[in-house]
């Protein structure tokens, strides 16, 4: 029959009793499906975790342009990692770094919630940033459960 009409036999089935086959045009069938694949990939958003580094005596003009790097990247959507490296002996006045920290994380406290509170990994105390417009998983849930509970 497949023959006759210029059409594949494609198994869909192979597991079902008997196997459940199909007939098409298998070229047209694999283009479409990557067609929706692309699609698929498409409409997906990356979520990135972007960094930006201070170093404890950072000048007044340096902390102004990352910071504006900063809001660049909250705008983006991406979430942003504010991580203060200490070298040699900068690392006895950690408390400069957390007042750095809360200092940025003050500046950001309209556009982005803090993720992460400070922590130290090795030499480098960190934090993590996200835009506010920004849902986690938890936030998207309840979203749902409020929709079908209305």
């Amino acid at each position: 029959m497949a023959r006759d009409k210029g059409l594949d036999l494609v198994e869909v089935a192979p597991a079902a009793q008997p196997p459940v086959c199909r007939l098409l045009d298998y070229g047209k069938f694999r283009y479409i499906q990557n067609k929706k694949e692309k699609e698929g990939r498409k409409n997906q958003k990356v979520n990135l975790l972007r960094e930006v580094r201070f170093r404890p005596g950072i000048g007044g003009h340096d902390l102004e342009a990352k910071t504006r790097m900063v809001r660049k990247l909250l705008g983006e959507g991406s979430k942003v990692k504010l991580t203060v490296m200490f070298r040699g002996r900068e690392i006895t006045h950690q408390s400069l770094g957390v007042e750095l920290l809360r200092k940025a994380a003050e500046t950001f406290k309209e556009e982005a919630k803090l993720e992460k509170a400070p922590s130290m990994e090795g030499r480098r105390l960190s934090i993590v940033i996200a835009p506010l417009g920004q849902k986690s998983k938890g936030d998207n849930e309840r979203e749902v459960e409020t929709v079908t509970n209305a």
